[in-house]
């Protein structure tokens, strides 16, 4: 985000993500963050990704999983 890196604000943030059985993003809890401003961002963004749909046994399945997404300025 602009703020964050006007403040020269880096870091990673790591999140707990579910999708559904179709691999859409429906939850995102922050586990940690070196700020909010990068929490957001984010949650943001990983709310708009689309996933394949994890398939056991021929059945689709939402999932838990743990996402890094790593904030570093050039």
């Amino acid at each position: 985000p602009e703020l964050a890196r006007r403040a020269r604000i880096q870091g990673v943030v790591i999140l707990e993500a579910t999708t559904d059985i179709y691999g859409n993003v429906v939850s995102v809890k922050v586990l940690r963050s070196p700020h909010p401003l990068l929490a957001n961002a984010a949650v943001q963004a990983v709310k708009q990704w689309k996933y394949e749909p994890m398939i056991i046994n021929g059945v689709p399945r939402p999932v838990v999983f743990v996402v890094t997404v790593t904030f570093r300025l050039q």
